[in-house]
């Protein structure tokens, strides 16, 4: 007779792979970042929504993981902010106790030629896209490296592998972080901590549904899947680097084939 064990190397059999971890998805309101927080929560973990300045969004968020049963919170922070950044990691450690997983998707786009680009196109896409990679981060690290285990991913982008054409600061911003990424991943590797970037393609967000039906058709005829991306790939993206014991200082590249 075949005894039927409750438990398999210390993991009940029915226990979701982050049950008792707890993440934070900064820029979690919507797009990928939410595609992000329900992926993660769908797989056992607690998270919390980061949010600048929509709420309604970051709430619709909490409300689609409390419903399907998972745990969740919103907190509002400026992550381009090192003090509002600080605030948010106290605020998620106070709220849930630790940290487990940092997810640093806040970004935007300024796109101008650079000949045009003003000075505060500039600061802004750094301050709020890499700028705040080192904000939370820095807050993050000591309780991760203490606790001997922590999960950082950091959604960089193909133009900061390729470039864009008008984007020298959102390039310089994604490409900033993959150095950051392959950095810091050398200093935490023997602690536990795995830092690693998620490089997205053209995905199917609002900020590529505002494009021309022409501009998208030309995108798409580039791509040897001859598709967009899914915020729902890239999330799944991130849930295997969640999990994944000896993958760091690397860059995944999900973007159909567009950049190899």
């Amino acid at each position: 007779m075949t005894v039927i064990k409750e438990e398999l190397n210390g993991t009940k059999l029915n226990q979701k792979p982050l049950e008792g971890k707890v993440a934070i998805v900064t820029g979690g309101s919507r797009g990928i970042g939410a595609a992000i927080a329900k992926e993660l929560a769908r797989n056992g973990a607690k998270v919390a929504i980061n949010y600048q300045s929509r709420a309604d969004s970051a709430n619709e968020v909490v409300e689609a993981i409390e419903t399907a049963g998972g745990i969740s919170c919103a907190i509002q922070s400026d992550v381009s902010n090192i003090d509002d950044a600080q605030r948010l990691i106290e605020e998620v450690k106070s709220h849930f106790g630790k940290i487990d997983i940092l997810v640093n998707n806040a970004g935007i786009t300024r796109d101008r030629t650079f000949r045009r680009m003003s000075p505060e196109e500039w600061d802004e896409v750094i301050n709020i896209n890499l700028n705040s990679v080192y904000h939370t981060t820095s807050a993050a690290i000591h309780h991760m490296l203490e606790q001997k285990f922590g999960r950082i991913i950091n959604i960089s982008s193909i133009i900061g592998q390729a470039g864009g054409f008008g984007q020298t600061n959102y390039a310089a911003s994604k490409a900033g972080m993959i150095g950051f990424t392959k950095s810091l991943a050398l200093e935490t590797a023997r602690n536990g901590v795995t830092v690693n970037a998620v490089c997205p393609g053209f995905i199917e967000t609002e900020m590529v549904a505002a494009m021309p039906e022409n501009v998208k058709g030309n995108i798409v005829s580039k791509i040897p899947m001859e598709r967009l991306g899914q915020t729902k790939e890239i999330a799944e993206a991130v849930l295997f680097l969640t999990q994944a014991n000896y993958v760091t200082g690397q860059s995944i590249n999900v973007n159909g084939g567009l950049y190899m």
